[in-house]
């Protein structure tokens, strides 16, 4: 350190940057610890959503599971090095420049600009500058003023030798320069070394903080409920993508590939079934914010899914996903031409039926089906000529036509009309779970006849997307996933949160992997 650069780093000045160099270090340690002591933890979902000018090199890196390794054996002890010799005060100059290149790593991978954040968790709103880039600046000063040659271990390493002095700040005329005196046989006098071992004592609070904290959440696992009872209920261990076993197949309806797993755009929507759980639909809401789904949807691409199935209602947002470049999922829109009321449902204009279709297709939306309780409606009370317009008017547009149902009724009278979409949706799970047995329907059965559903539907040349297969979170995906393959299900639309995705394909991948005892034959 030059004498010119740090004259005026002494008393109050020199413990600042002291302080600076260990709060910094204190945050890199941890860190790194955490990271350590986390098997779920991988750097894969912040690399996978970077939209940067680097994002191609970020993606490729989750992408690859051997890069991947490497890249978290890095992250991981580059901040447990850097924060253990920040704190210790050991090469605190070449030590700082290394924090400042990872950070700026971790900064230019998602980077607080307009547009470029989704699905990120942040303290604050941020336009640039982040903590990152405020602690970049404070490594910027350490490696500007190094101290641990004043006040850390790295005294020791400069014992001996003549240059030492040279190298220490130059003091005021009135105020005793800070150095390490030695003896005659080259030793450190007792001030010297308390000097050199003034940190000490912060690393020691560090290891009996982070004792404390690993006690609390040792009690917290041994005393909470683990709340195992739903469909996709778990303990609190987010599956991450390093544990995804494989992207899920795809098979194609006419000339497109869709994913054997479509995702559900209920939940994303704002949609949920509560049944007593009065204040289910509006957590679903404030939970899934526009940035949770982007992530949400962007984390279903990296699974193999292809595919969304939604409602015109997130056409919108499907656009701006686009547009952004942050995915390139696809979409089936639900034709839903009822009104709800506290009367029930009821048709709405026929041209603002097809005005709802419309903003799909302008969308960009690759198929469209008439919407289940649309079609048990219109078929229900005589009018089959609703029908035949809607799919019209999509077929002209060019689009994939698909009928839905929530009765096999609506399905064999589609039938008997002479329709032929090109994919049907029906309602398709056991009835084998509590509330199926409710002598008042209250939102707590989907597919009334599974067996005649089953049998029916094996009749059928056509695709057969099958929907509802968890019946709205009382069946175990392991058990819906399974009953609706085996039972003539081409594809499956299922509703998962973000921490159910990887979990959810994973279960999917080996049952269809496995030897699927079904009838029916394969339509896609």
């Amino acid at each position: 350190m030059n004498t010119k650069s740090t004259a005026q780093l002494t008393g109050i000045r020199l413990y600042a940057v002291v302080l600076l160099r260990i709060v910094i270090g204190w945050h890199f340690l941890f860190e790194g610890i955490s990271k350590l002591f986390s098997p779920a933890w991988s750097s894969a979902d912040f690399l996978l959503l970077s939209n940067w000018i680097f994002r191609d090199l970020f993606h490729w890196i989750a992408e690859n599971p051997g890069v991947l390794a490497i890249a978290d054996f890095i992250v991981i002890w580059g901040l447990i090095l850097i924060g253990l010799a920040l704190f210790i005060g050991l090469f605190d100059r070449m030590i700082a420049v290394a924090g400042m290149v990872l950070i700026g790593l971790f900064w230019l991978a998602n980077p607080p600009l307009t547009g470029m954040d989704f699905g990120l968790p942040h303290e604050g709103n941020y336009l640039i500058v982040d903590k990152n880039l405020v602690e970049m600046f404070g490594l910027l000063i350490i490696s500007l003023f190094p101290t641990g040659k004043i006040l850390g271990l790295e005294l020791f390493i400069k014992r001996g030798k003549a240059s030492e002095s040279a190298s220490e700040p130059v003091q005021k005329a009135t105020e005793k320069p800070i150095q390490a005196k030695t003896s005659d046989n080259n030793r450190l006098d007792r001030r010297a070394v308390i000097r050199g071992l003034s940190s000490l004592p912060f690393l020691g609070i560090f290891g009996y903080a982070l004792l404390k904290q690993k006690q609390w959440e040792s009690y917290e696992e041994k005393n909470l409920v683990d709340a195992v009872t739903g469909a996709s209920a778990k303990t609190f261990n987010n599956a991450s993508l390093k544990e995804l076993k494989g992207q899920v197949p795809l098979a194609k309806i006419k000339d497109t590939e869709f994913s054997r797993i479509i995702l559900g755009g209920n939940l994303l929507s704002g949609w949920a079934h509560s049944r007593d759980l009065l204040y289910v639909s509006q957590l679903v809401k404030a939970y899934h914010q526009k940035e949770k789904i982007f992530a949400t949807l962007l984390l279903a691409e990296k699974c193999g899914i292809n595919t969304l199935l939604t409602n015109p209602i997130l056409c919108s947002l499907i656009d701006e996903y686009w547009r952004r470049g942050i995915g390139k999922i696809q979409f089936i829109t639900d034709c839903a031409g009822l009104n709800y009321s506290d009367k029930g449902a009821s048709p709405m204009p026929f041209n603002e039926y097809l005005d709802k279709i419309k903003k799909a297709i302008d969308t960009g939306a690759v198929a469209c089906y008439i919407q289940g309780e649309t079609a048990d409606y219109y078929m229900g009370n005589g009018q089959p000529d609703v029908i035949a317009k809607v799919l019209d008017f999509i077929r002209q547009n060019g689009l994939i036509t698909g009928i839905g149902a929530h009765k096999i009724e609506t399905i064999k009278a589609c039938v008997d009309t002479g329709f032929v979409p090109d994919f049907w949706m029906k309602t398709l799970h056991h009835h084998d779970y509590w509330s199926a047995g409710h002598p008042v329907e209250h939102d707590n059965m989907f597919c009334y006849k599974p067996s005649e559903t089953i049998a029916y539907m094996k009749t059928l040349p056509q695709p057969f997307i099958a929907f509802k297969v968890m019946a709205a979170g009382s069946i175990l995906p392991k058990d819906g996933f399974r009953y609706a393959f085996e039972n003539g299900a081409d594809f499956i639309c299922a509703g998962m949160y973000d921490f159910q995705m990887v979990e959810d394909v994973n279960i999917a991948c080996d049952i269809l992997r496995s030897d699927i005892k079904r009838e029916r034959a394969w339509y896609a």
